[in-house]
């Protein structure tokens, strides 16, 4: 069981997440966050930390976001690691809940 990040993420990127991560899991891309499925240890602790709800446990995802299970992993391959917060995007708050955001995902 991992942890995962879904698609409000995209273009909001808020980073608040990664400074509670105890295993440095996070990894960043242009506007999304994902976490490495491998290095994940289930703690919990980011879930909370994010103000969009974008991080679901891999048990509980809604049936419409289970694709993101393997998006994860396979960015979090080829993204580099995050550890530090930094500012969310200025339009971030435009971006919280608008639907059909992954076409907007940039590798």
């Amino acid at each position: 069981m991992t942890f995962v990040v879904t698609e409000n993420c995209i273009k909001c990127k808020y980073t608040d997440c990664v400074e509670v991560c105890p295993v440095d899991c996070f990894h960043e891309g242009p506007n999304f966050l994902v976490i490495d499925p491998d290095e994940c240890i289930d703690c919990t602790l980011c879930v909370p930390e994010c103000p969009i709800e974008a991080i679901f446990d891999e048990e509980d995802l809604p049936e419409d976001m289970q694709h993101f299970t393997a998006l994860n992993e396979e960015l979090s391959a080829i993204w580099p690691v995050i550890t530090l917060q930094k500012p969310a995007p200025e339009d971030a708050d435009d971006w919280d809940g608008k639907p059909n955001k992954l076409e907007l995902l940039e590798r």
